[in-house]
C-alpha cells in the first residue's frame, strides 16, 4: 500500500513533479515518455536536470516504475499507486466540511517503547489526514476519515495495537471552539489558507490589483501558462485539505479563513483546469 508523501514541500520540484504525475499519469493512460515529463516540468522552470533527479526520488518512493512505451524510456504509475491518487483527488477536489451530526472516528493506540519509531510515524500520518489530537494515544477525526485511518494502521502494520470507533457527538465542558482549539492547530491551518490566498488571490484573470494604479498587466492565456499556473496552484493546495479536516462552522473561529481560500481553489479551477490538460495532451501526443 502506497501512502503520500509527508516530506515533499510545495513549490519544490519533487513536490511538483508528483502534482504532474497525480494530475495527469492517470489521464495519460498510466505511462509518459521521460522525455515528455522532462518537456512538462521545464514548463514549471525546473532544468532537465533536476527534472531527472526528481523522478529519481519519486521512483524511489515506489510511485513511478520505468519500461519503454513506443520504444521510447518511460515511467508508469506503480502498482497500487492509483489508489492513493484517487483518494487524493477526493480530499483535493471535493472539499468536504463536516455537520455537527455528524459521526467522528476516534483512533486509541498503545504502542510500547521499542516500537517508538512507528509510533512517531503512525502520529504523523494521523496529523496529515487531519486528525486532532484529544490525549495521548487518542486521536480525533471526522467520521468520514475512518477508511482512511483504517490504511494507516493497515499500512503501518500496528492495526493489532488499535482500535477505531465510530462515534457521534462528544461531550466535553465548554464550547466545541474551545475544545477544537485543543485538539486541532487551528493557527497553523488558517496560516495555510492565507499563504494560499496571498500566493494566488490575485492570479485569477480579471481579479488581480493594479500595482501603483497603472494599467492591467498583460496575461498570458496560453496552454503551457494554464498548466504552469494551474500545477503550482494545486500543488500549493493539496496539503491544505489534508491538514484542515473540515471542522463544522461551530468549531471554528469567526475570521476563519478557510472559506474565502476554499472558493478560490475551486475559482482557479474553473479558468485553468482545461487549459491546462490541453498543454498536457499537446506535449504528449495524445
Amino acid at each position: 500500500m502506497i501512502l503520500d508523501d509527508l516530506d515533499s514541500r510545495p513549490g519544490s520540484t519533487t513536490s511538483l513533479l508528483r502534482t504532474v504525475v497525480g494530475l495527469y499519469l492517470r489521464d495519460l493512460g498510466g505511462a509518459v515518455a521521460v522525455a515528455d515529463l522532462v518537456e512538462l516540468l521545464g514548463a514549471l522552470g525546473v532544468e532537465p536536470g533536476g527534472a531527472r533527479s526528481a523522478v529519481s526520488r519519486v521512483k524511489a518512493k515506489g510511485l513511478l516504475t520505468p519500461e519503454l512505451v513506443d520504444g521510447r524510456a518511460a515511467y508508469r504509475l506503480a502498482p497500487g499507486a492509483d489508489r492513493m491518487l484517487d483518494q487524493g483527488d477526493r480530499r483535493i477536489f471535493a472539499y468536504r466540511q463536516q455537520r455537527d451530526d455528524d459521526p467522528w472516528c476516534l483512533v486509541s493506540y498503545s504502542l510500547p517503547e521499542e516500537r517508538r519509531a512507528v509510533r512517531h510515524q503512525l502520529r504523523r500520518h494521523l496529523a496529515w489526514i487531519g486528525a486532532g489530537t484529544v490525549a495521548d494515544g487518542l486521536w480525533i477525526a471526522p467520521g468520514h476519515l475512518v477508511d482512511e485511518v483504517e490504511e494507516i494502521l493497515v499500512a503501518l502494520d500496528v492495526h493489532d495495537a488499535a482500535t477505531v470507533f465510530v462515534a457521534g457527538r462528544p461531550r466535553f465542558a465548554g464550547t466545541f471552539a474551545d475544545v477544537a482549539a485543543r485538539w486541532w492547530d487551528l493557527d497553523r491551518i488558517a496560516a495555510l489558507h492565507r499563504v494560499f490566498l496571498a500566493r494566488h488571490g490575485a492570479s485569477r484573470p480579471g481579479r488581480g490589483t493594479v500595482p501603483d494604479g497603472g494599467p492591467p498587466a498583460a496575461q498570458d492565456d496560453s496552454p503551457r501558462a494554464a498548466f504552469a499556473r494551474w500545477v503550482r496552484a494545486v500543488d500549493d493546495w493539496r496539503p491544505i485539505p489534508y491538514a484542515d479536516p473540515g471542522l463544522p462552522p461551530s468549531g471554528l473561529p469567526a475570521d476563519w479563513p478557510g472559506t474565502a481560500s476554499v472558493a478560490l481553489f475551486d475559482g482557479l479551477r474553473a479558468d485553468l483546469e482545461r487549459g491546462a490538460r490541453d498543454h498536457v495532451r499537446a506535449v504528449a501526443g495524445r
